[in-house]
């Protein structure tokens, strides 16, 4: 079998959405849990991908779905576009989560006459691993730079946006951002136990945007 690349996963997505779009699922019937609806497609795609392509080996313990391509298939219904993710550092919310995104979004309606779900999927957009830090986070930090900012505006920024870091890693990431800006994110990043990823700027921007590309 062909090994799976990114622009045959983007072709699959496409196709996917196109189909489960006209599905109607008995097993979906009155479900209104989305973490349930969300792993219910996932487990679909990724089992439709196994069928058609080799799945290059990845790092299992990245907890994403498809390691081999560093990408994490997210879905989430229109009504509150967001899903969580594991917390590995406060790093993320700079220079992103270190994996690309997949994202499904979907509206569900119910047959009840049949009894029947269906997922008709609006967005399917993909976000580059490079975009998938925090929208609020990078642009101010941007700008902080912009106007000849130094480690201890970086510092005040950061505790002001409530970064969850103490003081010796907050100076460690200040002294890394004068060397390394980071590149803009679109996704809003609340601080959690697990981050809380929200996609409506993504949905927004898909498409108009470097690093953030509408599917389908």
């Amino acid at each position: 079998m062909t090994q799976l690349t990114l622009p045959m996963l983007w072709q699959e997505a496409a196709r996917f959405a196109d189909i489960e779009s006209i599905y109607d699922e008995p097993a979906l019937y009155g479900v209104t849990d989305g973490k349930a609806i969300g792993t219910y497609l996932e487990h679909k795609f990724t089992a439709h991908l196994i069928t058609l392509y080799t799945l290059l080996p990845g790092n299992s313990a990245m907890g994403i779905d498809l390691p081999g391509l560093e990408v994490d298939i997210k879905v989430t219904s229109i009504r509150q576009p967001q899903s969580s993710c594991p917390y590995r550092s406060a790093r993320q919310k700079i220079f992103g989560l270190g994996y690309h995104l997949l994202v499904f979004v979907y509206s569900k309606t119910d047959d009840s006459i049949n009894r029947t779900g269906r997922l008709e999927m609006l967005h399917t957009i993909f976000v580059d691993k490079t975009r998938t830090a925090d929208f609020q986070m990078t642009r101010g930090i941007i700008q902080i730079l912009e106007n000849d900012g130094n480690v201890d505006d970086l510092i005040a920024f950061m505790m002001d946006r409530n970064l969850p870091v103490d003081e010796i890693e907050a100076q460690k990431l200040a002294e890394e951002l004068l060397q390394n800006p980071p590149e803009p994110g679109y996704l809003t990043i609340s601080n959690a136990l697990q981050w809380r990823l929200q996609y409506s700027r993504v949905i927004q921007n898909a498409g108009n945007v470097e690093g953030v590309y509408r599917v389908r």
